[in-house]
């Protein structure tokens, strides 16, 4: 079937595509006609620094916005909360966010909200309350886990110390709207020889990255407590009530501290809960999310009353990483929650037990009372009784 055939029209003009890194890199490794008709690539990046000439720029946006658009403008304090949300954005408190369509939709509604409460100029309030209004709009989901965490559906405890359970930290995203949620990690410990079982992922809910972050834990307990003697031991690790699928390492050293605790027989306050990723040495490596995370543990603990004790453990790497609500700040300014900043698992373990967690002596060895002491104790116990049972089964035969 014939069709029309138009001769080709000269035309001068430029072609910019838009789109993220990963596009970017799919159409590079496999078109070979991007590489020859787009040459010149730049990156744009989603934050900037902190200083004073940014954040100059950042106010001298908002107001050229206002002013273009015909909005109200915007008083100091109002200026500031913007500044603190982007700050938010970027997850960083010395960066600033570039996405601006984001700060732009929160220009637009505080200056509704300035025009409902019959106001000349946006401030600080305003811009307070349109934050809050569309977190209220998207947190339909959070609210529910809530009410859950409130009526002990979901299980959480808050107060006291218990063997082999610690209050871990995960992060949802429900697209527009991130948010955190706490959750029990527990450890039971045993004797036999089949290593760490991770719930999870012989169920396959767990990705990659979380059975990295498992195997690199068992790295640190072998490199810890078996230069001496086998490392003889069985064990598990759960999530209790959840029912998704998990990733990421950011648990690893809860994980580790659940374990330590089931094996050295020693309770772990309820009343912190834990996030950071461990490394083969013991070193507590820092994560993401830390903001979320903080006010999620926050907003369980006031459903039952601040007790003055609870707080969050995190990398010592991400207190930069932190822009908390008011209420959050406040609270932790009035000695009603705490953050604990740890940088390796001896320092988190005598944190969560309140015993030393123990220094090798010259010939390797661990004071009895301490954490490893314990442990090493357990592990050699367990490793005795294996050899009498192995000993015992080649009599009989």
């Amino acid at each position: 079937m014939s069709s029309l055939r138009p001769q080709a029209i000269p035309v001068d003009l430029k072609v910019i595509l838009v789109g993220n890194p990963y596009l970017y890199q799919i159409l590079y490794d496999y078109e070979d006609d991007f590489r020859k008709l787009f040459k010149v690539k730049a990156d744009f990046d989603t934050e900037m620094d902190a200083s004073r000439e940014k954040m100059t720029q950042m106010a001298s946006f908002i107001a050229s916005h206002s002013q273009r658009e015909g909005v109200r403008h915007f008083e100091r304090t109002g200026v500031a909360r913007l500044v603190e949300f982007s700050a938010r954005l970027a997850d960083h408190q010395k960066k600033l966010s570039t996405r601006f369509n984001e700060i732009v939709e929160i220009i637009y509604e505080a200056d509704a909200w300035a025009n409902m409460t019959g106001d000349d100029l946006i401030t600080g309030e305003h811009v307070k309350r349109a934050i809050e209004e569309k977190v209220y709009r998207s947190n339909t989901y959070e609210e529910k886990l809530q009410e859950l965490l409130a009526e002990g559906t979901i299980l959480l405890d808050l107060d006291g110390a218990k063997i082999g359970q610690v209050n871990g930290l995960s992060v949802l995203n429900s697209g527009d709207y991130v948010f955190g949620r706490p959750s029990r990690i527990t450890a039971v410990t045993y004797l036999g020889r089949e290593g760490i079982i991770n719930i999870e992922r012989e169920t396959k809910m767990s990705g990659r990255i979380h059975d990295k972050g498992l195997l690199t834990l068992s790295g640190y307990l072998a490199a810890k407590f078996a230069q001496k003697f086998p490392l003889s031991i069985s064990a598990s690790l759960a999530f209790e009530q959840m029912y998704s699928g998990i990733d990421g390492d950011s648990a690893s050293s809860t994980e580790l501290y659940a374990l330590l605790s089931s094996l050295a027989d020693l309770p772990l306050r309820q009343d912190i809960a834990v996030t950071g990723s461990v490394n083969q040495l013991g070193e507590i490596q820092p994560i993401g999310g830390a903001t979320y995370k903080v006010e999620g543990f926050f907003k369980a603990c006031t459903l039952h009353g601040l007790t003055g004790k609870q707080g969050v453990m995190l990398p010592v790497q991400n207190c930069k990483n932190l822009n908390l609500t008011d209420e959050v700040i406040e609270a932790v300014r009035a000695g009603q929650f705490h953050i604990y900043p740890v940088t390796t698992i001896a320092e988190g373990i005598e944190i969560l037990t309140g015993v030393s967690a123990g220094i090798e002596d010259d010939e390797g060895n661990y004071v009895a009372d301490t954490v490893f002491g314990r442990v090493t104790a357990k592990l050699e116990e367990y490793n005795r009784l294996l050899q009498q049972s192995k000993s015992d089964e080649d009599d009989d035969e």
